[in-house]
This record gives C-alpha cells, sequence and structure tokens, in this order.
C-alpha cells in the first residue's frame, strides 16, 4: 500500500483479466435467455451496491484517520517548541545540552515522516529512542538536584514531547485493515467476472454487396 500507483496498475489488470474470464465462461456455456440475463443483473447490481458501500466506509475511516495523524504530528510539533523554549529553565550547561538534542531529535522526527524506506525507518527509529533517553537523562539530572517549580515545567515540557511521539507512532500504525482491502479486492472481482459474464454477446453480421 505504499506504492499506490503500482496497486493501481496492478488491480486494473487483474479486474480486466477478471471480465475476460466471465466473458469466456459465457462463451463456453450456452446463450442465456433474456430472464437469466435479467435475474444475473439484479445480482451484479447488488454486489456492486456492497462494494460501493465498502468503498464508502473505508474511505471515511482513511479520511478520518488521516485527519488524526495531522493533529498529532501538529501536537507533536508545538510540544517539542515548547519545551525548546522552556530548556531555557534549566542551568545554563543543561539548557544548552537539552537544547541541542531537540535540535537532533527534531531533525529524526521530520526524517520519520519523509522517509518511506523500511530499513532506513528502523535506523530512525533507533536514533529516535536513543534521543529520548538522553533527552530524558537531561532534564532529570537539573530535577534531582535542584526539584523547583520552575524545573518541573521543563520535566512536564520533556515529558509531553515523549508521549506526543508515541501517540503520533500509534496513529500511524492506524491504518485500515488488509482484510479490508481483500474484502473491497474479492468482491470488485466477483462484480467484474459477473459483468464479463453477463454481457451480451454479438455476432458479427456479413456485409451486404448492396451497401457499397
Amino acid at each position: 500500500m505504499n506504492h499506490p500507483f503500482l496497486a493501481f496498475a496492478l488491480s486494473l489488470v487483474v479486474l480486466w483479466l477478471a471480465a475476460h474470464t466471465g466473458a469466456y465462461l459465457s462463451r463456453r456455456r450456452r446463450q442465456l435467455e433474456e430472464a437469466e440475463h435479467e435475474d444475473l443483473g439484479v445480482v451484479l447490481a447488488a454486489t456492486l451496491t456492497l462494494l460501493a458501500l465498502i468503498i464508502g466506509f473505508s474511505f471515511s475511516m482513511a479520511v478520518a484517520r488521516y485527519d488524526q495523524r495531522k493533529n498529532y504530528e501538529e501536537a507533536e510539533a508545538n510540544a517539542i517548541g515548547t519545551e525548546y523554549v522552556r530548556a531555557g529553565l534549566l542551568p545554563a550547561a543543561d539548557a544548552t545540552k537539552a537544547q541541542q538534542l531537540l535540535r537532533s531529535y527534531l531533525d529524526q522526527r521530520v526524517l520519520f515522516y519523509t522517509t518511506r524506506d523500511t530499513r532506513r525507518l528502523e535506523q530512525i527509529n533507533a536514533s529516535t529512542v536513543q534521543l529520548q533517553t538522553g533527552l530524558w537523562l537531561a532534564v532529570q539530572a537539573p530535577a534531582v538536584a535542584q526539584p523547583t517549580p520552575v524545573i518541573a515545567l521543563a520535566v512536564s515540557g520533556m515529558n509531553d514531547v515523549l508521549n506526543s511521539q508515541g501517540y503520533t507512532q500509534a496513529a500511524w500504525w492506524n491504518r485500515i485493515p488488509v482484510e479490508a482491502w481483500g474484502l473491497m479486492g474479492a468482491i470488485a472481482i466477483c462484480c467484474t467476472l459477473l459483468a464479463g459474464y453477463n454481457a451480451r454477446r454479438t455476432e458479427a453480421k456479413p456485409i451486404s454487396p448492396g451497401w457499397f
């Protein structure tokens, strides 16, 4: 599903083959009567209606989850920006270290959203985990040494940064189930197979010399 154009081309070929298979099966059998054509037409219309409903529900699900991912990405960006400012409340050395780690962490998060290579994503996730550990240690040490409300504000902001990454990751995993894609594909193949089978056969008529 990470290659939509390839999926489109593959589905187009599969549906074309299904339609021709239905037409081939229809030619192997006797010519259908008018009543049989009508019955198959009813079955085809019902199957197409079911396919349309499933596509509509899946599209609605995809749009809702897309909006959810955008909201979580926005929340994560706000959390990182807010914590970068709050890190200035830490002692000078700790503030500089925390802000440097936040800049590196932001670069990794941007790469996470723009990279589609699976192996590269695994490396990005590993680097993200290491940076998260370093970020927490950067605020933990001054918080233990000086447990003041001001330091607690920076610690709370760092907690929001770490939590927002988990929410965003969960939203990115929350895709349309593979079973739904499989059901849509199976019904679409059945529809095109029935359409090819129910297509009315026409025979070529000889051309009369008088037509010229």
